[in-house]
């Protein structure tokens, strides 16, 4: 019988060996087909699944056993509250990153139509958060992918945010003379030998968005030193970077004449996210 119940009790003992969340994943992806929330699964358990239904469930099925990232089977991925659309050509959007926005939000809130940039914007969740909850914030998006500024744009038309420019650039080299009060970046920080790269959805993802050279420093060093002259006086200068990186980028900081480096750590107590001043005077 091809009810809910026994469909999805089927595929998680499927998933159990590939999965730490064996019965999420399935759920979600039957969602996603089925085109419901997960209330209705617990609420429709002995509801048949129709034969087209049922295969393209299967499909999706074989494809999370190959190691494929959910986020990409259903093309979305919740991030502070809102969703994006994602597919191979941007990182899946992760809690770390939420450590950065939480930062921005304390920093903006005291210059609500400051000008922000967003170096690497990937699918767009740092820019589009920030313009969102900052409705007169100037925000420019940036990226080299022109790819991932096509699903940045989508991502802002479907949360509304009319406030950022997308622009396409290898960081800061077509910005010219313009100037910012935050220049914010969740850069490549994975070295290119990192056992990490072989391991989950990281496997799947875009390497150019990952990993960097210099021990998965050299983007870090390249945006520290262009900020230099992108930066107003006093503005802040913002990475999400690697878990053991805090004192390698703060060293970093330090050479480029930056002040005030503080570092905050992520939802696992691990220190994620370094920003700094440029000298007021």
């Amino acid at each position: 019988m091809d009810e809910i119940q026994t469909v999805l009790r089927s595929s998680i003992s499927t998933l159990q060996d590939i999965s730490d969340s064996a019965e999420l994943d399935a759920e979600v992806l039957l969602c996603h087909i089925l085109k419901k929330n997960r209330t209705y699964l617990r609420t429709w358990p002995e509801r048949q699944l129709k034969v087209k239904e049922l295969d393209q469930f299967k499909d999706l099925l074989k494809q999370r056993q190959q190691g494929q990232p959910i986020a990409y089977l259903v093309g979305n991925r919740e991030f502070w509250s809102r969703d994006f659309y994602v597919d191979t050509n941007v990182l899946i959007p992760r809690p770390d990153t939420e450590t950065l926005i939480e930062l921005c939000l304390q920093l903006i809130q005291h210059k609500p139509n400051a000008r922000l940039i967003d170096l690497g914007t990937g699918s767009g969740i740092i820019a589009i958060t920030l313009a969102a909850e900052f409705p007169e914030l100037n925000v420019t998006a940036v990226d080299s992918s022109v790819a991932a500024l096509k699903i940045a744009q989508h991502n802002a038309q479907l949360n509304n945010t009319p406030n950022i420019h997308f622009l396409q650039s290898n960081w800061l080299a077509q910005l010219e003379n313009e100037t910012f009060d935050f220049i914010v970046s969740n850069p490549p920080y994975i070295a290119p030998d990192d056992p990490h790269l072989n391991q989950g959805d990281v496997r799947f993802e875009p390497t150019s968005a990952l990993i960097a050279e210099q021990h998965g420093l050299q983007d870090i060093m390249h945006i520290s030193a262009q900020s230099q002259r992108h930066l107003n006086k006093g503005a802040y200068l913002i990475f999400e970077h690697g878990y053991n990186q805090q004192h390698a980028v703060h060293s970093i900081l330090d050479q480029h004449q930056y002040q005030n480096i503080h570092c905050l750590h992520d939802l696992s107590n691990q220190p994620r996210v370094s920003y700094a001043q440029w000298p007021a005077e």
